[in-house]
């Protein structure tokens, strides 16, 4: 390993922000780290959902193969996109700590999931976000929702800052008696760059709400934006993705493993995504089932809750239990057994024939 330490990541605004965390993490007087950006299969298909992405590994294969082929020393990825089964060449080098791992609602006026009006819709890109969405709120609208974060951002905006631009030049041109202190192009310009490029988008449908991940909101530095509100959705009805808010780097060599080990690797995050990851892995899901799976280290136990959901939300599998942390992954290889001769492996099943038959 050179004196330079590269890092492959995808080329999304969100995967640099990640790469850039650890290179900051890694880099010391002694060695410099680099980034390697990769377009990934996922980000050219910009119109597939994520469970079809998933069934490829769209958005990490092209990554890791930088650092098969000798490329790159070590690759940054978002946990919860990766596959349970990799090439017996790679290994996790590191997991640094764990960023919140819940989901949110976003709204442009901070309307809650309670008060959402019957029949509202509701945008997302998971199959578990929208089966636990409707066992909460069965009268919703849940509609599918692609792009990266801020390109959903900006489809939830849209609709109403386009309405509030043709009110503008309306009242400008004299077609209504409304009054304005700005006009529309000023307007315009005292707009974020996030709401103006909102205000060019023409999105298929009309939002009335979205559901994303926190840590991606936050690691896009959009968690606190004055153009919409958040709400944190509680992680015992929306039990998160396994691994999300997390983030692994993978290697191919002794010496890379051992180099992100040191400087990045945080033991108890590693300890309950190793829990999540082996459930997902012994469930078979992937990311074609609506299953949820968030532990928690407290001590000597890992306590963990599990929620696998028929797609519309109706029938669920669902659990929490506290696991030895001294065993972990062997307790949660029993854990899913259990939980697939109740239904869950049924459930899976089921999710796994609806996708496929789309």
């Amino acid at each position: 390993m050179s004196e330079t330490f590269t890092l492959a990541t995808r080329s999304s605004a969100l995967a640099v922000a990640q790469a850039e965390q650890i290179k900051s993490s890694l880099a010391t007087r002694r060695r410099d780290v680099e980034l390697h950006r990769v377009e990934t299969h996922g980000d050219r298909v910009r119109d597939e959902l994520i469970t079809e992405l998933g069934k490829t590994g769209a958005f990490v294969r092209a990554v890791d193969e930088q650092v098969l082929d000798g490329a790159a020393d070590a690759a940054v990825h978002s946990m919860k996109d990766m596959p349970t089964e990799k090439p017996p060449e790679l290994s996790v080098g590191g997991v640094p700590a764990r960023a919140p791992a819940g989901d949110v609602l976003v709204t442009p006026d901070g309307t809650g999931l309670d008060d959402l009006l019957v029949g509202a819709t509701v945008g997302t890109g998971s199959l578990r976000r929208q089966a636990q969405l409707l066992a909460n709120r069965p009268d919703l609208s849940v509609e599918p929702l692609r792009g990266n974060v801020d390109t959903r951002v900006q489809k939830l905006l849209a609709p109403g800052l386009q309405a509030e631009h043709e009110r503008r030049v309306a009242a400008e041109e004299g077609d209504t008696d409304e009054e304005f202190d700005q006009r529309p192009d000023d307007w315009f310009a005292g707009l974020t760059q996030l709401e103006q490029a909102a205000l060019e988008r023409r999105p298929e449908t009309e939002y009335d709400a979205i559901v994303l991940a926190e840590a991606g909101l936050r690691r896009s530095n959009l968690y606190r934006h004055s153009a919409f509100e958040t709400e944190r959705l509680p992680r015992s009805e929306f039990v998160p993705a396994p691994g999300q808010g997390a983030l692994a780097v993978t290697t191919a060599t002794s010496e890379a493993r051992e180099t992100v080990t040191d400087a990045i690797d945080h033991p108890p995050t590693r300890v309950t995504t190793t829990v999540e990851r082996t459930l997902l892995a012994e469930l078979g899901g992937g990311c074609v089932a609506p299953i949820g799976v968030h532990a928690l280290l407290q001590g000597e136990h890992v306590s963990v809750r599990v929620r696998v959901s028929s797609t519309d939300g109706d029938r669920e599998v669902s659990e929490s239990r506290d696991l030895p942390a001294e065993r972990h992954a062997e307790a949660a290889r029993e854990f899913a057994a259990e939980l697939a001769e109740r239904g869950a492996a049924e459930l899976i099943d089921e999710a796994r024939a609806e996708t496929a038959g789309e």
